[in-house]
């Protein structure tokens, strides 16, 4: 009896010590993990280091906003633990990607506790004022930039008038904004465009059945990301979902987090020394498509656009021509291009105005990990030093 329980120790003690490396061996795999673009990538990345296994649908240089998803995508989400998104409607494609790969896992919405600035359609300029009352964020701390409360057609009217600008000349810069739209190798330019971005070749009506028409991407602005306080959000979301996800490492997960909510704590502090300097009347940015609207909110700055928050919308002659009597009657001297737009009608307003290219901004992508907006500390960095640097001198 007593060498029939020895043998079964034996046994047992054998069997647990051949199921040990195969159980070492599942722990230390890193878990597969799906981030949507290529700004909320790089935050996964920075808090999962090792224990994740991290695939970007839309990488560097990518458009989120036409991007369409590949069988490889969908192989990829429904192989993933979890599925980091921005939400706020900002990736229109992705319920159908999520339908299409039959993913069952938890969908990590990266923006769940951020404060988001409304968007209502047409008015471009709000993005510069959202601490006024109307639009309720009063508590969100950013009634103090001193904006004026002014609507964009009372503001282009008064200064109409003011300086003496005549119907010729509105029609003039309303007929060159029409020529600029209307040339008949207009939608090959574009498709152009596109190809030179990485683009896939896609039709509209596809995007608008992901949830956008024209540049109305919902309710909210969803470029929340443009704000060092919105991305310690990001990052607090991202830390808690790997964490349950993973609890065996979630320690590793929230060292990083401490290091990394330092880095951009110190960063923020860093932009708002490198902009403070900045003149009143200097203040104000023009970009290709409408997402600094959270940057303007943080850094006390006013950005206009001659479209909305999509880069596949197009301006109309009107809102062309308003844009480039504005830029003249507010002696604005620059304008700044987008890495993912195509910035052909941004360089029509800039010869029209005699305002200069300030030079590119990152607003919805990294650039590759050689460009100088790799991660996205640097990608914040390289956009205020650019914005100082043009409007400084």
């Amino acid at each position: 009896m007593n060498s029939r329980r020895t043998l079964l120790k034996v046994g047992t003690a054998a069997v647990a010590l051949m199921m040990a490396p195969q159980a070492d061996l599942r722990a230390s795999e890193p878990m597969p993990v799906v981030a949507t673009f290529s700004i909320l990538g790089d935050m996964v990345a920075q808090i999962g280091g090792e224990h994740i296994a991290l695939t970007t649908l839309v990488g560097p240089d990518g458009d989120a906003h036409v991007y369409q998803p590949t069988p490889a995508d969908a192989r990829a989400v429904s192989d993933a633990d979890l599925l980091f998104v921005n939400g706020l409607e900002f990736e229109g494609w992705l319920d159908r990607l999520i339908d299409a790969s039959g993913y069952e896992g938890d969908r990590v919405v990266a923006t769940a506790s951020v404060e988001p600035i409304p968007f209502e359609e047409g008015d471009h300029d709000d993005h510069g004022e959202h601490g006024d009352d109307d639009h309720g964020h009063d508590d969100h701390g950013h009634d103090d930039h001193g904006h004026d409360d002014h609507g964009h057609d009372d503001h282009a009217k008064a200064e109409h008038a003011e300086h003496g600008h005549d119907d010729h000349d509105h029609d003039d810069d309303h007929a060159k904004a029409e020529e600029a739209h209307g040339h008949g190798d207009h939608d090959h330019d574009h498709e152009e465009a596109k190809a030179e971005h990485g683009h896939d070749d896609h039709g509209h009506d596809d995007h608008a059945d992901g949830g956008h028409a024209g540049h109305d991407h919902g309710e909210f602005d969803p470029h929340a990301w443009q704000s060092i306080d919105n991305a310690i959000a990001y990052v607090d979301e991202i830390t808690a979902a790997l964490a349950k996800a993973d609890p065996a490492n979630a320690a590793d997960f929230y060292q990083n987090r401490a290091a990394y909510v330092a880095e951009l704590e110190a960063l923020d502090a860093e932009i708002r020394g490198i902009l403070a300097g900045l003149p009143e009347d200097r203040r104000t940015i023009v970009t290709s498509h409408d997402a600094f609207g959270y940057f303007a909110e943080a850094y006390d700055l006013t950005f206009e656009a001659p479209v909305g928050l999509s880069t596949e919308s197009e301006a109309s002659a009107a809102d062309v021509a308003e844009m480039i009597e504005q830029i003249r009657d507010e002696n604005i001297s620059a304008v700044f291009v987008e890495s993912i737009t195509d910035n052909r009608l941004l360089e029509l307003i800039a010869n029209e105005t005699g305002a200069v290219i300030g030079g590119t901004l990152y607003s919805d992508a990294l650039s590759g990990p050689d460009g100088p907006a790799g991660t996205y500390l640097d990608m914040m960095r390289h956009n205020a030093t650019t914005l100082a640097s043009a409007l400084g001198s």
